[in-house]
Parts: structure tokens; C-alpha cells; sequence
């Protein structure tokens, strides 16, 4: 189940835990992605806060909303580039995407196979995806509080696997948001150097959420040889025409 779109905006643009959250996720992205110059780029749950910086580089960004958490005007200034869309049936053709992130949308997907293939389906060959959920181990998950307090939480290993399942290569994991879900200034404060410990040490079962790299694979076509039967149909029971 979806939350509102509206309650998803009042936390990452109305709180200073959601503004920093938001400051952070950027940050991992673009630690995943350098540059996304000359690209076309797709967030779908809402993943529009997170865009902001890759936005400024790539050459088209989208921000799709599925139907059932609602939909908001983005950026705030400048041309709307956001859609409501049925979850499972983008306004996409097949492989426009180079880039995709998915914020609040797996782990809310009441069918995450199926949203997974229609990520599959909207990437180019080679194309690339960033799934960020809630870390199951992780302090974020087990707060209401917060958006990432709803919805299925993952391991990375439960991650990976349904990744896999739906015909992606898994490229690299990361975790964010180590420190708490608190609204204590002293640990905003310390979420820089939390990020950087963490970072620094691999502690992803801390991680608030978990960030997930995949790449869509196509298989290559089969080889070129023949198939060969091992007795031709027909051979040796044709009448042999008489001679004149």
C-alpha cells in the first residue's frame, strides 16, 4: 500500500529529518552515478526529490507516480515534469530509459514482480537501475515516523534475489541514512559523520535504507548453427516420377 503523495512531500520538503534524508539519498546517488550527461532519466514511486541534482546534467527527466499513493506538481518551478500512472502500465515505450530510480515503490508494490518487469521493459538494453528500500536490519524501518517505516523492508540478500528474478545483473549495494530517525539536532549534526563511518566500514546492516544497483541484461541470441534434424521429413517416400 501507498502512502499519499501529499504526506511523502510534507516529510521530505517540510521537516529538517526528511530535508536531510533527502540532502543524503542525493548525495548516494550521485556517488552511483556520477553523470547522467546526455541521458534520459526516470524516477517512479517518488523518487522526485532525489532527482534534483542528476536533473541538472541529463537530457530528459521524468518523475512517474502510481496511481494509488497520488501525484504532485515537480519541480516546483519551471515546466511539470511529473505523471500519474498506473503501477504496473508506465506511458513509456520500450527501452526510452537509460537511467530509473525507484523511491517508495517496491517496498509498497503489492506485485513487485511485476513492477520490476516493467522497469525491465521501459530501460534500453544496458540500461540502469537504482532501487532504494528500507533496510530490514535497519533503525528507519522500525519507526513510523518516517516513510521508510512502511511497506516491506529488505535485506540485501532479498533484494539481490528478486532483482535476479526479474532478469537484472546486480551491480553493487550501498547503504545510507546511518544515523537515527530522530528529530534531535544533535544527530543532524552527526549524520555527516555517521554517513562517512559507515560508508567507510561497510556497515549496511546499520543502514537506514539500501541502495541497489542493477543493470538490464539481454540475452544474446543463439548461435548461428543450424539445426539439423536427424531424419528430414519426407526423405525416401516420394514417388519417383516415371520416365517418359
Amino acid at each position: 500500500m501507498h502512502l499519499d503523495a501529499t504526506l511523502l512531500r510534507d516529510f521530505y520538503y517540510g521537516t529538517p529529518l526528511g530535508k536531510l534524508a533527502q540532502q543524503r539519498l542525493q548525495i548516494a546517488l550521485g556517488e552511483i552515478w556520477p553523470s547522467v550527461a546526455g541521458l534520459s532519466v526516470c524516477g517512479f514511486g517518488f523518487a522526485a526529490p532525489l532527482l534534483r541534482p542528476l536533473r541538472r546534467q541529463a537530457a530528459r527527466t521524468l518523475a512517474l507516480m502510481p496511481a494509488g499513493q497520488g501525484v504532485i506538481q515537480w519541480p516546483r518551478e519551471g515546466p511539470n515534469v511529473a505523471a500519474l500512472c498506473e503501477e504496473y502500465l508506465w506511458p513509456l515505450r520500450t527501452g526510452f530509459l537509460d537511467r530509473l530510480v525507484l523511491a517508495h515503490g517496491l517496498e509498497a508494490a503489492e506485485r513487485p514482480a511485476r513492477l520490476l518487469d516493467e522497469c525491465w521493459r521501459v530501460l534500453a538494453p544496458e540500461g540502469r537501475l537504482i532501487v532504494i528500500v528500507p533496510n530490514r536490519s535497519g533503525l528507519w524501518a522500525r519507526r513510523d515516523a518516517t516513510p521508510f517505516g512502511f511497506g516491506r523492508p529488505y535485506s540485501v540478500d532479498q533484494l539481490h534475489n528478486q532483482l535476479e528474478a526479474g532478469g537484472f545483473g546486480v551491480e553493487r549495494s550501498e547503504g545510507a541514512l546511518f544515523f537515527p530517525p530522530s528529530s534531535r539536532r544533535y544527530w543532524h549534526q552527526a549524520a555527516n559523520l555517521a554517513e562517512r563511518i559507515g560508508k567507510r566500514l561497510d556497515l549496511r546492516r546499520l543502514a537506514g535504507v539500501l541502495l541497489v544497483e542493477a543493470i538490464k541484461r539481454v540475452p544474446a541470441p543463439p548461435s548461428g548453427r543450424p539445426a539439423v534434424a536427424a531424419q528430414p521429413v519426407g526423405a525416401g517416400v516420394w514417388p519417383v516420377p516415371a520416365t517418359a
